[in-house]
């Protein structure tokens, strides 16, 4: 059981873990033991995650959501299977954090007076500066 906070626990049977062989330094031991983690969770199926942090959920995971719905969490950052098991379970209970923060909704405001006169006055110097650019034209 993975519990995010006072409200949302996951329960055992929504987390699948599949260890396969890591990459990277580690000797004889990268070649025989499979430390690298998988972890997958279901989070379209989820009962315990209400719709609007599923929305939020889906959009913050990226490249990690499936087709399906579900939320896969790769891990093979050390040598040993139970630290990396852990270490995946606390990004997918980070990254379920996240997702229940409700963003700020952006209210709109007007750029002030002196703001506008004041790019219209940029404008007005910068055209100036670049029509002074022209060829040059013999007077006499």
């Amino acid at each position: 059981m993975l519990v995010i906070d006072d409200g949302i626990t996951i329960q055992d049977w929504e987390l699948t873990e599949h260890f396969v062989r890591a990459s990277g330094p580690g000797g004889q031991n990268v070649n025989k033991v499979a430390t690298a983690v998988e972890l997958r969770f279901e989070a379209e199926r989820s009962p315990s995650i209400p719709l609007p942090v599923k929305t939020r959920l889906r959009r913050l995971a990226g490249r990690r959501w499936t087709r399906d719905g579900a939320i896969v969490i790769q891990c093979d950052e050390t040598r040993s299977q139970a630290r990396n098991r852990d270490i995946a379970r606390d990004r997918l209970a980070e990254l379920i954090r996240k997702a229940l923060v409700v963003p700020k909704k952006r209210i709109k405001t007007k750029p002030t007076w002196g703001s506008q006169q004041r790019r219209l006055k940029a404008k007005k110097v910068r055209g100036e500066v670049k029509s002074a650019r022209g060829r040059v034209t013999d007077q006499e």
